[in-house]
């Protein structure tokens, strides 16, 4: 995990769609870009940054995310999202998250990301699944 240094940055983008809305996903009750999906949008911008430059075998998982809302985006509109690494501490990969649409900040935050062992993550998760 040497390669995982701060400074790395990732991006996603899409034009906001009815599917990409409030009402749609049952946030809330307007046609505006969801903060579920802005939320969805700033994680995968962290997991571009950092998941192609781990070893086989090893992946990240959302661990904690603190993000503001600041305004509302239309359908139709483009967003982006960009998060950036700002700290490594063991496995916990600490990056700043924004989003932008074609005229303003939409939101921003921090989001903390866990690197895993994806084979043992698998078991103990199948483990948790058959103790039901």
């Amino acid at each position: 995990m040497e390669e995982l240094k701060p400074g790395l940055t990732g991006e996603r983008s899409l034009v906001v769609a009815k599917e990409h809305t409030a009402s749609h996903l049952g946030s809330g009750g307007v046609a505006v870009y969801a903060t579920p999906m802005m939320i969805l949008h700033m994680e995968e911008a962290a997991l571009s940054a950092v998941d192609p430059l781990l070893p086989p075998g090893k992946a990240t998982v959302g661990y904690h995310l603190d993000v503001k809302h600041l305004a509302a985006t239309p359908v139709g509109m483009r967003v982006t999202a960009k998060a950036v690494l700002v700290a490594v501490d063991g496995k916990m990969l600490s990056f700043r998250v924004e989003c932008f649409d074609e005229l303003e900040k939409v939101g921003e935050g921090t989001h903390v990301r866990a690197v895993i062992d994806a084979a043992r993550f698998a078991e103990k998760v199948a483990a948790k699944g058959s103790a039901r």
